[in-house]
Order: structure tokens, then sequence, then C-alpha cells
């Protein structure tokens, strides 16, 4: 028995595909993914409204703080969850800050989170420190540190006392940033 191989689609073979269609079938394509991809509406609500960002932003920033602080019960800080939020924001947003600040609000959030809730587990703080060093990075790159060194300073100095060595690790990336 011989196995069937399926082809994948690349993005060559999609447009060769959407250069066929007529531009009524476009339309009609586009419109069924605005109507089936939340995302895909939030991309083309930046991109026709690009002075509603923030409030995209904040669709994004409440699903990250529902992970650690939903409006019933305890967080489950799903950092899967929350990080996907991080990553489909990213994909559609249209400047380096306000990613940025989309990214150092998840990692206000989990400290908040540790805060409330004692010492977490060795990966969650590793999570959190992966975006702030992301973050920072990105900062770097973009040159925007006047705008953000008083923020990552702040979670930075909130995090003392803190166990797994965060607040090392912390430090450490906003010395070398700052």
């Amino acid at each position: 028995m011989h196995k069937m191989t399926q082809q994948k689609i690349n993005l060559t073979h999609l447009k060769q595909y959407l250069k066929s269609c007529s531009q009524e079938e476009l339309i009609l394509d586009i419109a069924e993914l605005f109507k089936k991809f939340p995302s895909v509406k939030d991309y083309y609500q930046i991109k026709l409204y690009p002075q509603e960002d923030k409030e995209i932003a904040t669709k994004y920033k409440k699903i990250i703080e529902s992970e650690f602080f939903p409006t019933r019960g305890l967080g489950k800080a799903r950092l899967s969850v929350a990080k996907k939020a991080i990553s489909d924001y990213k994909k559609i947003c249209k400047t380096d800050a306000a990613l940025i600040d989309v990214m150092l609000f998840y990692v206000e959030q989990g400290v908040k989170f540790t805060k409330a809730y004692g010492d977490i587990d060795e990966p969650f703080y590793l999570s959190i420190e992966g975006v702030y060093e992301q973050a920072v990075g990105i900062i770097i790159k973009s040159n925007l540190q006047d705008i953000f060194q008083q923020r990552c300073r702040k979670i930075m100095e909130n995090t003392s006392r803190m166990g797994w060595g965060f607040h090392d690790t912390l430090t450490e990336v906003y010395q070398e940033a700052f």
C-alpha cells in the first residue's frame, strides 16, 4: 500500500490562483475570510482605520488580562493563550510601539499575578522573562528607549523578592538595554 501525497499550497500557488480570479471572486473570498476569522476583521479595522489601533490593542490586552485576572474566579494563567494573543496582535499591528505595549502588558500581568498568588513555577517565569527580553530587544532596535524605559524599569523594580532568579534576569536585561 502506498501513501497518497497531498499537495501543499504555498505563496506562489496562492498568487497564481488569485490572479486567475475575477475581482468579484476576490471580493467574495475576502468577505468570507472577514466573516470567518476575527483576526482578518482586526487586520482590516487597522488598515482602514489606523487611528483605532489602540482599540484593537485593548481587545488583545483583555484576552491576556482574562488569563491572569478573569472577571470571575481565579486566573488560569494559561500562558499559551496569553502569548497567542501577542502573536495574533503582532500579525496585524502597524507599529513596533503598539506591539511593545501589548508585550509589556503581558509581562506586567505576569508580575501582578505573582504578587497576588505568590511564587509560581520556573516555566512561568521563563515565559515572562522571554517576552520581556523580546520587548526590550524591539525597543532597542526601534530606538524607543525614551518611550519605554520608565515602564521597563517599573516592571523590573516590581519583581524584587520574587523567586527563581526572576528579578535577577529582568534586572540584567534592563541594565544591558538602558
